[in-house]
């Protein structure tokens, strides 16, 4: 039972995960000090997708289901878990490049954005230069 639980958690960190990724970059307009969370997090989330590599945190939840009892699966978390949610078809190498595109694209226009009102907010004198982006 505490294998499936902690399995299960992992789903949930590793799909909040993704949301980070993908809409961090917002929050980071918001929450200035999240950005040194999100850019690392963000570049982790598109080289996984570009590359085709597997999140290490796949084979932890396999490991987790198969100590619980339960199958584990072939593939990535995206494959096994998002993209039937959101795609009929499978996971492609184009639709991961497509993925992995998208994030980084969602993130240059967050981040431009970031960097604009940083520097409009400094020339104004509204934040001093030793607490940009705070």
């Amino acid at each position: 039972m505490a294998y499936r639980l902690a399995a299960d958690l992992l789903v949930a960190v590793h799909l909040g995960f993704i949301v980070f990724v993908v809409a961090g970059g917002f929050l980071a307009l918001k929450w200035h000090r999240l950005a040194w969370a999100h850019i690392p997090a963000a570049i982790w989330g598109a080289l996984i997708e570009l590359f085709g590599w597997v999140c290490p945190l796949t084979p932890l939840e396999n490991r987790w289901r198969v100590l619980a009892g339960q199958a584990g699966y072939e593939g990535g978390f995206i494959e096994h878990y998002v993209i039937p949610l959101v795609y009929p078809i499978a996971l492609t190498r184009n639709l991961q490049y497509l993925l992995g595109a998208t994030v980084v694209l969602l993130n240059i226009i967050a981040y431009t954005v970031y960097f604009r009102r940083l520097r409009i907010r400094h020339r104004s004198g509204r934040l001093p230069p030793h607490t940009a982006g705070e």
